[in-house]
């Protein structure tokens, strides 16, 4: 037997944005805090949280869905992996992401997976992103003030 959970917040960033960083080991790990390899391919093999967890990409929908096999050191090595399938909507205030976790094994039931999104997902990426939105444009000189060279 196995159980799952369903978690969504909203992140202050696009779809794609999201998406794109999601599956970019430096801006997986720039958005979470901690050492990442990812890649952006089905069949590609990633890690997070510093190799807490790791997996497969399973289906890869671009800016819209990640599937990806997924299991963490606190698995015993009998276990099956357990799956995540992330869904990015966009959504006022930027981009709803919705993580179904499922077929977690019985053993890891009481683990606080569930808060675990929140902890080490869903807050680091909202500063990261919101730090993002904040970062202002480069500047240009107002046409008129530019220096025409003759």
């Amino acid at each position: 037997m196995s159980f799952k959970f369903t978690v969504s917040d909203v992140i202050p960033a696009t779809p794609r944005a999201v998406y794109d960083a999601w599956l970019d080991s430096r801006k997986h790990a720039a958005m979470t805090g901690a050492k990442a390899k990812a890649s952006a391919k089905p069949g590609g093999t990633w890690s997070a949280a510093d190799a807490y967890c790791w997996g497969v990409n399973l289906e890869l929908v671009p800016g819209k869905k990640i599937v990806q096999s997924w299991r963490s050191s606190d698995f015993a090595a009998e276990d099956p992996d357990s799956k995540i399938a992330v869904t990015l909507k966009a959504s006022p205030g930027g981009a709803k992401v919705i993580l179904l976790h499922s077929a977690i094994p019985d053993s890891q039931a009481e683990s606080g997976y569930k808060d675990g999104w929140f902890d080490f997902y869903f807050n680091p990426m909202k500063a990261y992103f919101g730090a993002q939105r904040k970062k202002p444009a480069a500047r240009r000189k107002p046409a008129a003030r530019r220096a025409v060279k003759k």
